[in-house]
């Protein structure tokens, strides 16, 4: 008899079967935020938790196509296994899928018994880790757009916009949302304990935001990445996409990632306010903002980090293409909410839907604190309205002048670790070269017939 078979093992999986389980789903994130998964039926989960499950490491390394690219510790040595073992602080019955409960899982090298280098959601609790040994505790509010798509055969996407009725932003009920997808999901989704609060129409037809409540980060990551998975599969099962694409259409707009962030201490108390202090915000606060500006180059590599992001930047789009924050000023990079006392924050608008949530977070707070470990202040706040290029530097605007940025950021690479850093490098660059060696329908379209 093993270990597991009178722990607490024993006690989920009687809890389990009372509820009618008797699948457990094991999840976790890959290098770019998809899930990976494997089912286990019920009387399999104490195997599956003291011997763990083996996935080959290179699924890290693998491109949304399928094709495995050539990262160090995957094809190199031989496809070596990872390990992954449920995790069942995070079990949750699926609300749509009856008979199957899911859970994230932890992830360890067999070699090493440490965690899997380009595991995001270890590197996200080695970053907390670095925070809390700095006294700060973060806290975060992530907010994610998307759209929604119905099929349609014979085009060239194979898919089109769920509703493409304009001048419906911010609205709720049937006036932009005609079948109730939003509806319908904040009740699921509610019923899988996602911290979700609200939702409403977005800026563009069929263009959706769900909220969800602040939490510590890993707990918040977390959320975010079950919540894209979630609202992914639901589509499926109704036979539509939903998509996570940074821009997916021409002639709308993109979808943001946006993260709201705070830091408390050992008592609870917001670090971030000060009510004697230049603008409400503390100088650990001021700090923080200051390193965000400071790395946001970098950043940009795990905020946008598709070829695709770059093209959600640009005049007039509200997404941030510049270095500047401002305050209660949704045209900066960094929007200082107006509220403060326990809710004083700072919101990071640079983020697209793509974006995994764990790097997202890591990379924020890596860059946070950098500058509070710096003490530097930042630049007086952005006055009016943005996207002024003789006010601000400008973001690195396409992705391989990102991932430039990030191998020049030695400060920011410590902090999420080289190993790391090296992988993410290897994987997207070689996404900006198959990008750049395929001929697209603009291609064809622009030059076939006339050259």
């Amino acid at each position: 008899m093993s270990a597991s078979d009178t722990s607490p093992v024993r006690h989920h999986m009687e809890r389990l079967a009372a509820e009618g389980i008797d699948v457990v789903r094991v999840t976790y994130p890959d290098l770019i935020g998809t899930e990976r998964a494997r089912d286990v039926l019920l009387d399999h989960l104490p195997a599956a938790c003291d011997h763990g499950l083996a996935f080959c490491r290179a699924v890290y390394h693998t491109t949304p196509q399928g094709d495995v690219v050539p990262v160090p510790g995957g094809l190199d040595a031989g496809l070596p296994d990872i390990c992954v073992r449920p995790d069942l602080g995070t079990l949750v019955p699926l609300p749509w899928e009856p008979g199957v409960a899911a859970c994230l899982g932890d992830v360890t090298d067999p070699a090493t018994g440490l965690a899997a280098p380009e595991s995001p959601r270890d590197l996200l609790r080695a970053v907390v880790d670095r925070c809390r040994d700095h006294g700060l505790r973060p806290v975060v509010g992530p907010e994610l757009e998307y759209f929604l798509c119905d099929a349609a055969p014979g085009t060239p996407a194979g898919w089109r916009r769920y509703d493409q009725t304009a001048g419906v932003v911010y609205t709720a009920g049937l006036r932009a949302d005609g079948d109730n997808h939003l509806l319908r999901t904040l009740r699921l989704l509610r019923d899988m304990n996602l911290g979700v609060s609200s939702g409403n129409h977005e800026f563009d037809g069929s263009q959706f935001e769900i909220n969800l409540t602040h939490s510590d980060a890993t707990a918040a990551a977390d959320r975010a990445f079950r919540f894209k998975a979630a609202i992914k599969e639901l589509a499926r099962g109704e036979g539509r996409l939903a998509t996570f694409m940074a821009k997916p259409f021409n002639g709308v707009g993109g979808s943001g990632f946006h993260l709201h962030l705070s830091c408390v201490d050992d008592r609870d108390g917001n670090v971030f306010d000060d009510p004697s202090a230049p603008y409400g915000l503390s100088a650990t606060a001021r700090h923080a903002v200051a390193g965000i500006l400071a790395h946001a180059p970098a950043l940009a590599a795990l905020a946008n980090p598709t070829v695709n992001s770059y093209k959600r930047f640009g005049p007039d789009t509200l997404a941030p293409w510049l270095i500047d924050w401002g305050l209660d000023n949704r045209s900066a990079m960094i929007r200082i909410p107006p509220e403060r006392g326990s809710g004083s924050r700072l919101e990071l608008r640079l983020g697209d839907a793509s974006a995994n949530p764990y790097l997202l977070i890591a990379g924020t707070l890596a860059a946070a604190l950098l500058g509070v470990l710096a003490g530097e202040e930042p630049p007086a706040p952005l006055d009016g309205y943005g996207y002024d290029t003789a006010k601000s530097a400008v973001l690195p605007m396409d992705l391989p002048a990102a991932l430039d940025a990030l191998e020049a950021d030695t400060a920011l690479a410590e902090v999420l670790g080289k190993d790391f850093t090296t992988s993410y490098l290897a994987y997207k660059r070689d996404e900006v070269a198959r990008f750049q060696r395929h001929v697209t329908d603009w291609e064809f379209t622009e030059y076939a017939y006339h050259l």
